[in-house]
C-alpha cells in the first residue's frame, strides 16, 4: 500500500534524466502494492531549487509528463551527487488528485519535500499548531503536516543537522509511517525512517562490501535541547537528541543508495540491503550512511545486518505471460516444491522445519493453537484447521486479525499464536502479533518475505519460499501457506504411533502434488470457456464443505477482488438455513463435490440445488460419473488425500477469476481500491 523509492548517487556521475528514469522504473516495480497517483522530486538544473511533477493515475501517466516537462538539455548534464525521491500513493486522507499526491512540500520555495506511507494519527493536532504559526495547507493529507513541521523546526533551530530536524519531527507525530525527506537546504542528503511500515536501504558499490554488519554504538546522551516553543499540551516540544548511531562508509568514495518500500524495486541494481527497524532513522551525508535509534531499548541488536537478497530480476518480470497473476498461477507446481524443498524428506518419511525445530517441545505443551491472518492468509488457516486438530489433538482457533483486537481477546502464556501474512507487513496482523507477544504467547510467523516485520518480531517461524508475488490477488502464496501449515501438522504428529498411517498417506500425496497441479492447470482452456458463460452475470455462489469450504471462501474472494462481481462462499451444510432462497434457474452456482468423508452430505446439497432448477457447475474427481450426471458442466481434478484437496480445487477458482476479469476488462494485477501490502489498519 503506497510505495516509496528514492535514489542517491554520491560521486557517481548521473544526469537528472538518468535519475528520473531510475525513479520511474522503481515506481513501476512497486505498482503491485496498489496506488492511485504518483509523483517525483529532483533538483533543478541550478541545484538551488526542487522540481516536482505529480499526476493521478498510473506510473505511465507520470512518465509521459516527465518526458514533456524535462526536455531541456540542462537535465542531460551529469551531476556528481544528487538525491531524487518518488512515490505511488494509495489515498487515505483526501481524494486522488495532483494536489494530494506526493511528494508534499513545506513551503512555496520547496524547502523540504516528503514522501510518506502510512497514517499520521495526530496530524490534526500538529496541523492546528502549525496553522497558528502562519502555515497554510495546500492538500487534505496528513503527510503535508510533516513537511511543514520539519520546516518549522528548521526555522526555530537553524543549527540542527538535517537528520536531527527529521528526528525531532518524528518524535512529535504518532501513527504508522515510512518517510523519506529531501531538502534544498541540505543538498545531496536524504533522511528516511519507519514505524510499522516497511522501508529498506540498498547499497551499491563497485566492489564487494567490506562488512556484512553496521555496528551500533551507544554514546552519551546529547544535552537536552531547550526550546522557545510554547509548552502547552498538545504542541510539539523539542526532545533529547538520539543517543545511538551506526555508520557505514564504503571503502571507495563512489556509492549509490536506494530507499524503497520493497526489495523488488532495488534488485535490478543491487542485492545488498538493510531492513530498517521501527524508530530507525537512516541518513546519508557526504556518502556516509548512518542509522540512528530514536529510542534505546535493552533488546536492541549490536549491529544492523546487511542482507544479501536471493531474489532474481527475472522473478519480478512477466516473461511470456500477459499478467503477473497468470504467471503466478502457473508457477505453483514449482512454488509448492520450493516450499517443501529441504524440509520434506520423502525417502525417510521425515519433515524438518528448521525455523521452529527448537520450539516444537514447547508447542506440544501449549494450551491451544491460534491461527491469525487477513483475507487469503486467513483462508489458508481455515483450510488447514481440521488437519491441525486431527494431528496435534489440540484446540485450534482461527481468527481474523482485523477483528482480533476489537474484542480484547484473552491470550495466555501457554498459547501458541501463528501469524500468517504474505508480505509480513500486514498492519492488522502485525498489531495482533504485538498484542499477543506482550501477553507472553509464543509467536510463530508464516511469511513469504525475508526481513519483514512479522518475520523479525516472531520468536520462530516458517518462510514459505513461494518467491515474489506481484499480483495483488494472492495465488501461489496461498498454496504455499497451506503446505507450510500441513508440514507443521506432520512435524507435530511424528511421534504418535496411532497417526503414522495417516502421516504416510499425506506424505505420499505431497510427493505427487506438483504433477497433479500441472494436470489441473491443463484445464485452463476449459475454465476460459466457462468464464465466457459467467462473466456477464452479477453474482456467483460457490458451495462446498469439509476441507473444501476454505476453497469456497478463497474462490469467492478472488472473484470479488478481480472481477468486481458479487460472489459468496457458502458452507453447503448451511444451504437450507438461508442461502437456498437465492437458487433459481438464473443464479450461477459452482459446487465442489469430491469423494471424501463429507461426499454424501455434499451430494444432498447438490440435489437440493438441482431440485430448485439450479444448474450448478461441479468440481469433481476424475472419472466420477455419478457426480457428473447432475450437471452438464464440470471440471475434473486428480484424486488426492482429503486434506490436500483444497490445493487442487482452488486452482480452477484462481483461473476462473482471472479469465472473468480479462473478459470484463478489469485490471488483473492491480484491482481498483486494493493494495498488495495492507500497511494501514
Amino acid at each position: 500500500m503506497c510505495g516509496i523509492f528514492a535514489y542517491l548517487n554520491y560521486l557517481t556521475p548521473k544526469s537528472r534524466l538518468e535519475v528520473l528514469d531510475l525513479l520511474v522504473t522503481g515506481l513501476k516495480r512497486l505498482e503491485y502494492r496498489g496506488y492511485d497517483s504518483t509523483g517525483v522530486a529532483i533538483d533543478s538544473p541550478d541545484s538551488k531549487n526542487i522540481v516536482m511533477v505529480k499526476r493521478t493515475g498510473k506510473v505511465k501517466v507520470l512518465e509521459d509528463a516527465i518526458k514533456e516537462h524535462f526536455s531541456g538539455g540542462e537535465y542531460s548534464e551529469p551531476v556528481m551527487t544528487h538525491i531524487g525521491i518518488a512515490h505511488t500513493r494509495w489515498a487515505t486522507h483526501g481524494v486522488p488528485c495532483e494536489r494530494n499526491s506526493h511528494p508534499h512540500r513545506s513551503d512555496e520555495g520547496n524547502g523540504f519535500v516528503v514522501v510518506h506511507n502510512g497514517i499520521i494519527t495526530n496530524y490534526n493536532d500538529v496541523k492546528t499548531f502549525l496553522a497558528k504559526r502562519g502555515y497554510e495547507f495546500e492538500s487534505d493529507t496528513d503527510t503535508e503536516v510533516f513537511a511543514k513541521l520539519v520546516h518549522h523546526l528548521w526555522k526555530t533551530h537553524p543549527t540542527y543537522s538535517f537528520r536531527e530536524l527529521v528526528e525531532q519531527a518524528i518524535l512529535q507525530v504518532e501513527g504508522a509511517f515510512a518517510i523519506a525527506v529531501k531538502s534544498k537546504h541540505f543538498p545531496g542528503e536524504c533522511v528516511a525512517s519507519r514505524r510499522s511500515s516497511p522501508l529498506l536501504v540498498a547499497i551499491k558499490t563497485k566492489s564487494r562490501l567490506a562488512t556484512d554488519h553496521i555496528p551500533i554504538l551507544y554514546g552519551k546522551d546529547d544535552k537536552k535541547q531547550t526550546s522557545d516553543q510554547d509548552t502547552d499540551s498538545g504542541k510539539p516540544q523539542v526532545l533529547p537528541r538520539s543517543d545511538s548511531t551506526s555508520e557505514f562508509m564504503p571503502e571507495e568514495k563512489e556509492v549509490e543508495y536506494f530507499f524503497a518500500s520493497d526489495a523488488s524495486a532495488v534488485i535490478e541494481h543491487t542485492n545488498r540491503v538493510i531492513y530498517l527497524e521501527d524508530d530507525d532513522v537512516a541518513a546519508v551525508r557526504d556518502g556516509t550512511l548512518s542509522i540512528h535509534r530514536l529510542k534505546k531499548s535493552l533488546d536492541d541488536p549490536h549491529a544492523r545486518e546487511i542482507t544479501t537478497l536471493k531474489m532474481e530480476i527475472q522473478q519480478i518480470m512477466k516473461g511470456n505471460y500477459d499478467y503477473f497473476m497468470q504467471k503466478e498461477i502457473f508457477e505453483q507446481p514449482d512454488s509448492v516444491v520450493n516450499t517443501m524443498r529441504g524440509r520434506v524428506r520423502f525417502d525417510g518419511n521425515a519433515i524438518v522445519l528448521g525455523g521452529i525445530k527448537d520450539y516444537i517441545p514447547e508447542i506440544k505443551r501449549c494450551r491451544r493453537l491460534m491461527l491469525i491472518g487477513c483475507g487469503t492468509s486467513y483462508h489458508s488457516a481455515v483450510a488447514t484447521r481440521q488437519l491441525l486438530e486431527e494431528l496435534t489433538e489440540l484446540p485450534v482457533i482461527v481468527e481474523l486479525a482485523s477483528d482480533f483486537l476489537d474484542r480484547n481477546t484473552p491470550i495466555f502464556r501457554d498459547d501458541v499464536c501463528f501469524f500468517i501474512s504474505q508480505s509480513g507487513e500486514t498492519a492488522d496482523t502485525l498489531m495482533a502479533l504485538r498484542y499477543c507477544k506482550q501477553r507472553g504467547a509464543l509467536i510463530v510467523g508464516i511469511t513469504n518475505t525475508v526481513g519483514s516485520s512479522i518475520c523479525r518480531e516472531s520468536h520462530c517461524g516458517v518462510h514459505i519460499n513461494a518467491g515474489p508475488e506481484i499480483g495483488v490477488a494472492s495465488t501461489k502464496a496461498y498454496t504455499s501457506q497451506f503446505i507450510s501449515l500441513v508440514m507443521f501438522a506432520l512435524v507435530m504428529s511424528e511421534d504418535r504411533l496411532s497417526l503414522q498411517q495417516r502421516r504416510l498417506e499425506i506424505l505420499q500425496a505431497l510427493s505427487n502434488l506438483a504433477d497433479q497441479i500441472r494436470k489441473v492447470l491443463k484445464l485452463d482452456s476449459k475454465v476460459q470457456e466457462l468464464a465466457k458463460d459467467l462473466y456477464q452475470h452479477k453474482s456467483l455462489l460457490i458451495m462446498g464443505r469439509g476441507y473444501n469450504f476454505a476453497t469456497c471462501l478463497e474462490g469467492a474472494l478472488k472473484v470479488k477482488e478481480l472481477t468486481y462481481m458479487h460472489s459468496e462462499g457458502i458452507m453447503a451444510g448451511e444451504l437450507k438455513h438461508g442461502p437456498l432462497a437465492l437458487v433459481d434457474d438464473s443464479m450461477p452456482v459452482l459446487m465442489i463435490v469430491l469423494r471424501d468423508p463429507v461426499y454424501v452430505k455434499c451430494m444432498n446439497a447438490l440435489q437440493q440445488v438441482t431440485s430448485r432448477k439450479g444448474c450448478p457447475v461441479i468440481i469433481c474427481e476424475e472419472g466420477d460419473e455419478e457426480t457428473k450426471a447432475f450437471s452438464s458442466r464440470h471440471l475434473e481434478i486428480p484424486r488426492t488425500v482429503d486434506c490436500l484437496q483444497g490445493i487442487l480445487t482452488v486452482i480452477p477458482m484462481q483461473l476462473l477469476s482471472y479469465h472473468i476479469a480479462v473478459l470484463r476488462g478489469c485490471d488483473v494485477d492491480c484491482p481498483r481500491n486494493l493494495a498488495k501490502s495492507v500497511t494501514v489498519e
